[in-house]
């Protein structure tokens, strides 16, 4: 749990310093899976309307504030405070949408299960050991996850044969500083 511990507090270091920028991302016209106009739209995820759907990792929310606006009832978890209060900020009070900073994996096993559960990009940011159990929990029976996830890190290299984590950098925007993560790709 330290290495995730550690995770967080290099993207509530992000957040704080996106706040800080007074960045404002455009609404999503296209969704994108962490690579903007490669691979599949929205329509990965199916039909959504009327369904109870998770939003692991959601940062700023705003695929999980384009799933509500097609009728899904979204929960959106992030375990950084400060993207949790950037998303605040931006969909204070958006209908269908329901923002909770907390650990995905501690959310999983407190909540009812999902119809779908969906992540952009965050699912390498968790041990595998402690979220695919949780995420087997926190699915209903024919329930969807999809997600994303890089195959390669910074240095180039690919996926591993091992389950442990390894290092990877956080760029924080517009500038050159460099933070290290750890991601778990197999």
């Amino acid at each position: 749990m330290t290495t995730e511990k550690n995770t967080v507090d290099i993207w509530n270091t992000y957040g704080t310093h996106q706040i800080t920028r007074g960045l404002h991302l455009p609404e999503l016209e296209r969704w994108d899976w962490g690579i903007p106009e490669t691979g599949p739209g929205v329509d990965a995820l199916g039909e959504v309307a009327g369904l109870r759907v998770l939003d692991l990792g959601s940062g700023l929310g705003r695929h999980a504030a384009h799933l509500a606006a097609l009728g899904a009832a979204v929960t959106a978890v992030d375990a950084s405070p400060a993207q949790h209060q950037r998303a605040l900020t931006r969909y204070p009070a958006h209908s269908g949408l329901h923002l909770v900073c907390a650990d995905a994996v501690a959310h999983l096993h407190a909540a009812d299960p999902y119809d779908l559960i969906y992540s952009v990009g965050s699912v390498p940011y968790l041990d595998p050991n402690r979220l695919l159990p949780a995420l087997a929990n926190g699915l209903k029976p024919g329930g969807r996850l999809v997600f994303s996830a890089l195959h390669t890190n910074s240095d180039g290299a690919g996926p591993s044969n091992e389950v442990s984590p390894r290092p990877e950098i956080l760029r924080l925007p517009g500038t050159t500083q460099d933070h290290p993560v750890n991601m778990w790709v197999c």
